[in-house]
C-alpha cells in the first residue's frame, strides 16, 4: 500500500498515559476526550486513539470508560476510534476483548516487542527509565482477538525487530486483518531512531522485505515530526500526531496540532470511509 498513490491517513493520539503533570494539555475526562476527538476528526484526523482516565485523573483500564468515549465520538462523526492496551498485568487485552464483544473495535493497539523507555533528560541526572515488556504470549492473545473479532492490529514499532516479529506473527495468523505498522521515533527518548530521513529509509527497506505493501505510519513519543513529515508523505507514509506523541510539555492542543499536520500534508487527508476501503482492497490483493 505504501508505494501507491493514495490519500494520507491522519491519526490523532489524544493523550497517552503521561498524566497532566508531564503533558499538561491532555484531555482526561470522558467529556474532554469526546469533545477533542470530535473536533480533531472534523479537522481531518479520521483515526482517533486514546487512553482512559478515571475521575481522579489516573490512567484506567475500565472498559466502560473506553466504550463511552468510542460511542460518544462515533455518535457525532465517522471516525476509526481505538484504545490502548493495559501497560502491564496478567491480561493486558481484557478490556479490549470486552470492547470487541460489544462490536466497538475496528482497530486495536498491539506492540510486537519489548523496549527500554528512558528519557535523555532523566539519564543525565541518574533517573532510571522503565521497561515496556511485551511477551509473545500476549501478542498472540491480541492476534487471536483480532482474528476472532475482525479488527486491525495497530503495531507500534519501537525498534526494527518489532517489524520482523510482527510480520512473522501475522504470517502465523493469516486470518488476522492487515496490521498497520506505526513507526515510533523520538527526540527525547533513547529508543529506536530519531525522526531522520535515514531512519525512515531503513524502516521502509525493512518493511519492503518483511511486509510488502503493508500500510506504514510515522509516529513516536516525545517527538517533533515536522521535519520528517514532508519526506514521509512524499514516500506514501501515513501520519500520527497528537499530545501522546508530541514533545513533553507541549504548549499546543490536539486540535492545533491536527490543523498544523493537515497543512503539512498539503491536501485533505483520507476520510474514515476511504481508509476502510483502502484496507479492504489491500486485504483482497
Amino acid at each position: 500500500m505504501s508505494g501507491r498513490a493514495h490519500k494520507i491517513w491522519l491519526e490523532v493520539a489524544l493523550n497517552g498515559g503521561w498524566g497532566r503533570d508531564i503533558q499538561p494539555r491532555i484531555p482526561v475526562s470522558i467529556d474532554e476526550l469526546i469533545g477533542e476527538g470530535i473536533a480533531c476528526a472534523r479537522a481531518g484526523a479520521a483515526i482517533v486513539h486514546f487512553h482512559a482516565y478515571d475521575t481522579e485523573g489516573r490512567p484506567s483500564d475500565d472498559a466502560g470508560i473506553y466504550a463511552a468515549v468510542i460511542k460518544g465520538i462515533r455518535a457525532d462523526v465517522d471516525a476509526i476510534v481505538y484504545p490502548t492496551i493495559a501497560f502491564e498485568g496478567a491480561d493486558r487485552f481484557s478490556f479490549v476483548e470486552t470492547l470487541a464483544h460489544k462490536g466497538l473495535l475496528e482497530w486495536a493497539a498491539l506492540d510486537t516487542g519489548s523496549v527500554n523507555l528512558s528519557r535523555f533528560a532523566d539519564i543525565a541526572i541518574g533517573k532510571p527509565g522503565t521497561v515496556y515488556n511485551n511477551e509473545e504470549a500476549g501478542m498472540r492473545r491480541g492476534l487471536e482477538l483480532a482474528r476472532d473479532h475482525g479488527f486491525h492490529p495497530s503495531y507500534a514499532i519501537y525498534e526494527p525487530g518489532f517489524v520482523r516479529l510482527g510480520a512473522a506473527l501475522h504470517a502465523a495468523f493469516p486470518e488476522v486483518p492487515q496490521p498497520i505498522y506505526r513507526l515510533m521515533f523520538s527526540n527525547g527518548m533513547a529508543f529506536g531512531f530519531p525522526p531522520e530521513r535515514y531512519a525512515l529509509d531503513a524502516y521502509r527497506s525493512l518493511l519492503a522485505a518483511e511486509a510488502p505493501d503493508a500500510p506504514m505510519m510515522i509516529a513516536g513519543l516525545d517527538v517533533d515530526l515536522s521535519g520528517l513529515t514532508p519526506i514521509a508523505v512524499a514516500a506514501g507514509c501515513h501520519l500520527r500526531v497528537g499530545l501522546e506523541d508530541a514533545p513533553l510539555g507541549c504548549g499546543r492542543g490536539n486540535l492545533e496540532i491536527v490543523e498544523e499536520a493537515v497543512a503539512l500534508i498539503g491536501k485533505a487527508p483520507a476520510t474514515a470511509a476511504e481508509i476502510r476501503d483502502a484496507l479492504r482492497r489491500e486485504c483482497r490483493s
